[in-house]
């Protein structure tokens, strides 16, 4: 990053607009980090004025309220308005001419946990370079995602989240299903992510899709109650393909 943009005159001055996990987080954050916040406003709050008096405003809102809180706010030429959407782009915060997008790569459980998170985190950027004052401010990573792009990334974030911890409640319910500690299998799944941060999802993967052991999912899926095998067979297809794909590029590499 720029020193212009780890460095400014003066504390900036921000404003949040919804007082949820992840507006809450980064109120938090940005504190800590010595940038005057303006208490927060809520559903029971006019936004009107909510531009006013400050350098950056910040929606976050659920994704299908900025548009509609964002026009509801008169504009202020010198304020940055920013949203906290992974899925959404610039266009939502029309008619502001001065518009930002910060999403957190981050996983915001709750406020206090989320605001230490958010330090030294990802972060996708986009807009006015007010966004990497942000991320600089928090010590944190930025890549920028355009707007065409940006459904697909955050569908990439809530596989990577979202989807890891649905599979892993799954792996509770089998787990308590024949009595096995739930703890073991997390030391193996995190043993797992260990690998494929050193090896590559490709590299890492084992188990009988990897070696082709069809007569093992087999018998799984006959072990399996009816209301588990949808998700078991997903997965399967998925860990082929990955076999798939890896084993051609191994022997692309080898040629």
């Amino acid at each position: 990053m720029s020193a212009r943009a780890r460095r400014t005159a003066r504390p900036r001055h921000v404003r949040i607009v919804g007082p949820g996990r992840a507006g809450t987080s980064l109120a938090l954050a940005l504190t800590n980090a010595g940038w005057d916040v303006a208490p927060m406003l809520g559903r029971a709050d006019d936004p009107t004025d909510a531009a006013a008096d400050v350098d950056l405003l910040v929606l976050a809102t659920p994704d299908d309220e900025i548009r509609t809180v964002a026009r509801a706010v008169r504009p202020d030429d010198t304020t940055v308005v920013a949203h906290l959407s992974g899925a959404s782009g610039l266009d939502v915060l029309a008619p502001h001419e001065r518009r930002a997008a910060v999403h957190p790569l981050v996983a915001l459980p709750t406020p206090e946990v989320g605001a230490k998170r958010l330090v030294g985190g990802w972060f996708a950027v986009a807009g006015d370079p007010m966004s990497d004052e942000v991320v600089a401010a928090l010590g944190g990573r930025s890549f920028t995602v355009d707007d065409a792009d940006r459904a697909t990334y955050h569908a990439a974030a809530v596989i990577a989240s979202n989807h890891l911890v649905a599979l892993m409640g799954q792996v509770e319910r089998l787990a308590d299903e024949v009595g096995v500690p739930f703890e073991a299998y997390l030391d193996l799944a995190t043993a797992t992510l260990a690998n494929v941060a050193v090896l590559g999802p490709g590299a890492a993967l084992t188990g009988p899709a990897a070696r082709g052991d069809e007569s093992t999912i087999r018998r799984h899926l006959r072990a399996l109650r009816a209301d588990e095998r949808r998700a078991y067979r997903g997965m399967v297809d998925a860990a082929r393909r990955l076999a798939t794909e890896h084993a051609g590029r191994t022997r692309k590499g080898a040629q």
